[in-house]
């Protein structure tokens, strides 16, 4: 059983920042990658930004330049630094990770979501 533990959101006024943190515990024999999504009301889930276990990072455009994820291997943890934050950031905010359970084949895992929310 592998589970991934969200912390860090809230309410910010914009321009603010806020940093998000997702622990993976559980039977894990590897992780790789690990990332963000988020949902807003009404619309799709859609990726913020992911690492891979050698560090390689990826955003998408909106984010580009004004968040920051990062991760910590040995913890199993990945974070996500979010900084001139916007009303369009608004949404729930998904940790995923892409995990390899010994006995068993790799698959996806989710986190149970955080709110962050973005007053103008």
């Amino acid at each position: 059983q592998v589970q991934l533990v969200e912390s860090g959101g809230g309410l910010v006024q914009a321009g603010g920042s806020l940093r998000l943190s997702c622990a993976a515990s559980g039977s894990i024999f590897s992780i790789n990658p690990m990332g963000w999504c988020r949902q807003a009301p009404g619309k799709q889930r859609e990726l913020v930004a992911a690492i891979g276990r050698g560090g390689i990072t990826s955003y998408r455009d909106s984010v580009q330049g004004r968040f920051t994820i990062s991760s910590n291997n040995a913890k199993n943890t990945v974070y996500l630094q979010m900084n001139s934050l916007k009303p369009e950031d608004t949404a729930v905010y998904y940790c995923n990770a892409f995990v390899v359970v010994p006995g068993r084949g790799p698959a996806d895992y989710w986190g149970q979501g955080t709110q962050v929310t973005v007053s103008s």
